[in-house]
């Protein structure tokens, strides 16, 4: 079948080549074209470019080893690049994206948590306090809140974060006598 006086295996093949070329440039530009498109919510590239890449892809290779009809192929593409494309999303990009912003961490996050001194924190100096995490540990500079000594291994509890530097004091933990 002809569409325009062309083939449609040319058209298709034309189709894979060029989405392929949009993909590898949108790799590189990928950052600009987000900004540019974060006004309309619903419009994500890398489905759009996906889809037709899939759609060419399945009606490129109906249309030279099949003989169905062009119409049936053109479905079926769509179908499978629809379902392929679907997937991509639910089980590759949206975790991707959450897994993105679940690392991030602001410092005023950190006020109340208990970490340990890995180097001793001296009266009127610094030391440091790793913090641990869900998703890993946390090294920062540390100074005593108390004006007072505190040495390696203790655990400390962070009172305030003053430019990037955890003001902290000894954790005294309760003990339970049963």
């Amino acid at each position: 079948m002809e569409l325009f006086g062309t083939p449609l295996e040319t058209i298709y093949f034309w189709g894979l080549v060029i989405s392929g070329a949009i993909t590898i440039i949108y790799l590189f530009f990928g950052d600009f074209l987000d900004g540019v498109l974060e006004a309309i919510p619903l419009v994500n590239p890398t489905l759009i470019f996906s889809f037709v890449t899939i759609f060419s892809a399945g009606g490129y290779l109906g249309e030279v080893f099949t003989k169905l009809h062009s119409g049936l192929i053109a479905g079926a593409s769509a179908i499978i690049a629809l379902i392929l494309v679907t997937l991509l999303n639910v089980f590759v990009l949206i975790p991707l994206s959450n897994a993105e912003e679940s690392l991030v961490y602001k410092e005023s996050d950190l006020r109340g948590r208990i970490g340990t001194v890995i180097t001793s924190i001296p009266v009127d100096g610094y030391g440091e306090v790793m913090i641990e995490n869900i998703s890993g540990r946390i090294s920062k500079p540390a100074v005593s809140f108390t004006k007072s000594e505190i040495p390696y291994g203790k655990k400390v509890l962070v009172i305030d974060i003053e430019s990037g530097v955890l003001q902290v004091k000894l954790h005294e933990e309760l003990e339970t006598f049963i």
